[in-house]
């Protein structure tokens, strides 16, 4: 069918009218900055075509020279035949306005923390300003370290992954952004290499999906760092840990920014004590708490 679309195609509106049955046919899974075929198909279009992400309409009836019909077709049919991620495909992720390189060195950008970031913390920080010193654990990428540095022009800010792959990832994007000055980079299994660092915040998209859920993913997540994905058996193993270790690295008034997802239910009935704030960010299944440094475990 392929072939036959090389020698047929003329045009934008060709190819995403034929992309958009082609993953329908083939039954992707997305989530991985988009949520469903036409999208997905009209970002991998504009993206081959080096034309504007926002702008589709303006180019659907423009004819394309073949070099450029089968380089969209090439990345359409790899989608399909491998269910690798678009955002592997392309090398690059968007969080709202910021874009980042990504790789299967870590997971797909995707957190909900971003949108908390954004509009959500007026009531715990009332002058970004303030806000010296920023922690982003589990770092991956490195998107929420520079989030926050965006976030708290005035902070110091340091990320922290245990996985060494994924940390030469989050140095590139944090070079990309010119902030190599500004943002430190750690090795750290959590908190292991931070002994005696302390924050205004923290913010933790950490592996959480269960045992359970993890062999339910579709292909697409399987191509993403099982390490950065699982959780355990109820998915909050490594949830349970920065709970624990948290406290000791907050400022007095410090606050902690965890992302937990569908493991919200677990969490809950694991620490019914525990007064989490579930931030509006957006989307029902979000699930990011927060806690202030005097609502963590001694």
């Amino acid at each position: 069918m392929f072939a036959e679309a090389r020698a047929h195609l003329r045009t934008v509106r060709d190819l995403l009218r034929f992309s958009v049955s082609r993953f329908d046919e083939a039954g992707l899974a997305y989530g991985h900055g988009t949520a469903n075929a036409q999208d997905e198909a009209a970002y991998l279009i504009l993206h081959t075509l080096h034309l504007p992400l926002d702008r589709l309409e303006p180019f659907l009836d423009a004819h394309l020279l073949p070099a450029e019909l089968n380089g969209v077709l090439d990345i359409v049919e790899r989608r399909v035949r491998d269910r690798v991620p678009a955002a592997y495909l392309t090398h690059e992720a968007w969080l709202g306005d910021f874009r980042f390189y990504v790789d299967e060195r870590v997971i797909v950008p995707r957190s909900h923390i971003a949108a908390a970031l954004d509009h959500s913390l007026a009531a715990w920080i009332e002058d970004a300003n303030s806000i010296q010193r920023a922690l982003d654990l589990c770092a991956g990428s490195g998107c929420l370290a520079i989030l926050l540095a965006h976030a708290f022009p005035h902070a110091s800010v340091d990320a922290a992954d245990v996985s060494a792959p994924a940390l030469e990832v989050a140095r590139r994007n944090i070079g990309e952004y010119r902030l190599s000055e500004r943002v430190r980079i750690y090795e750290s299994d959590l908190f292991a290499a931070l002994a005696g660092q302390r924050y205004d915040v923290i913010v933790s998209n950490p592996p959480y999906v269960s045992d359970g859920l993890m062999q339910a993913l579709p292909p697409e997540y399987r191509y993403e760092p099982v390490l950065a994905l699982c959780g355990g058996e109820d998915g909050l193993r490594i949830v349970r840990r920065i709970l624990r270790e948290a406290r000791a690295h907050l400022t007095r008034r410090g606050i902690l920014l965890v992302e937990v997802g569908e493991a919200r239910v677990a969490l809950e009935a694991a620490y019914p004590d525990l007064e989490f704030t579930w931030l509006e960010v957006g989307a029902e299944d979000a699930s990011v708490f927060l806690l202030a440094r005097d609502q963590l475990p001694d």
